[in-house]
């Protein structure tokens, strides 16, 4: 009998372990998920057939990308805060790089966006 209980006790330490350990993991790759997004606030531009979000303080610009059901046309000329993931822009085009610079070649792909102000403020 004692084998027994021995036996069981160790296998539900041993449950226990693997569960914590599991938990932690998933944390972890929750965590750098979030890391990964990005909270900017500006001006939602055009660019030929592109949308930009432009920061005047500090003078950054992005390319925006909606994801899901999002609709950018809606907040054209409008102060907004968008969240989202950051990546390396699509965008070559000369009038892009003249506008934005090259050190501002960054997509965000919009997952949320706000608006701050219904005009943009004279920039």
């Amino acid at each position: 009998m004692k084998p027994t209980v021995l036996m069981l006790l160790l296998l539900a330490v041993a449950s226990a372990s693997q569960t914590e350990s599991t938990e932690a993991n998933t944390e972890s790759k929750h965590s750098k998920k979030a890391k990964d997004e990005v909270t900017v606030q500006g001006c939602v531009s055009k660019l030929n057939s592109d949308y930009i979000l432009m920061q005047t303080d500090p003078g950054n610009t992005y390319e925006l990308q909606a994801s899901g059901k999002l609709h950018l046309r809606n907040y054209l000329g409008q102060e907004v805060e968008v969240t989202g993931v950051e990546s390396a822009s699509m965008l070559t085009s000369s009038d892009f790089l003249a506008k934005a610079g090259p050190a501002s070649a960054v997509t965000i792909t919009v997952s949320s966006i706000k608006t701050v102000e219904k005009r943009c403020s004279a920039q």
